[in-house]
């Protein structure tokens, strides 16, 4: 999950004319990266992913990898199969304290918005940024914004107790840096962010 999370961002970050605008990253409290999001839709839909995430510390420098998982429904007239990469920009501290208590609903607990495209771009949903989080989506090949309302982000805790090789680790505590991970993998992450 995490090789595939920095690769997804490195591709993200390394495209000529670079998706995330640089004074949204500059400001950005967390972000977490979703891999191959697999929405299926037949009137009912739903969307499933697995993925990570990083939180800034006091410090300014980001923490060790939490492991989220995103899941969400829709209803109308819709179908088919399709995998998307999601990448999810937290502007807000409170935001990251909402998910690392567990959840995090997306439109109910922290506003979203599609995120603005382009290295100088200004939010065309939002022209002052003040949204808590912004959301981009990669579908073959092509970064948007997309919205995610009503999408659920979770803490994978059998994940993150895997990783940090720990019966019960808490998301809170992985973001104060109170657990911390040696792992080479997370460090390549963590250096993509």
């Amino acid at each position: 999950r995490l090789l595939t999370a920095s690769q997804v961002l490195n591709e993200a970050l390394g495209s000529p004319d670079q998706f995330l605008p640089s004074r949204l990253l500059e400001r950005a409290y967390g972000i977490a990266v979703v891999p191959d999001v697999t929405k299926i839709a037949f009137f009912f839909g739903g969307r499933r992913g697995n993925g990570v995430l990083v939180a800034r510390d006091p410090n300014g420098h980001f923490s060790d990898p939490v492991f989220v998982n995103l899941t969400g429904g829709s209803f109308g007239f819709q179908w088919g199969v399709q995998s998307t990469d999601v990448i999810l920009v937290f502007t807000t501290k409170r935001s990251i304290d909402r998910i690392s208590s567990g959840q995090l609903t997306l439109g109910a607990d922290a506003s979203v918005a599609a995120g603005p495209v382009g290295r100088s771009a200004s939010a065309g949903t939002d022209p002052t940024l003040s949204a808590e989080v912004y959301s981009y989506s990669r579908s073959r090949g092509l970064f948007a914004g997309v919205a995610l309302d009503g999408s659920a982000l979770t803490i994978d805790n059998n994940a993150d107790a895997r990783s940090y090789d720990k019966g019960v680790v808490s998301a809170s505590d992985i973001i104060t840096g109170t657990v911390r991970t040696n792992s080479d993998i997370a460090e390549r992450f963590r250096a993509s962010v």
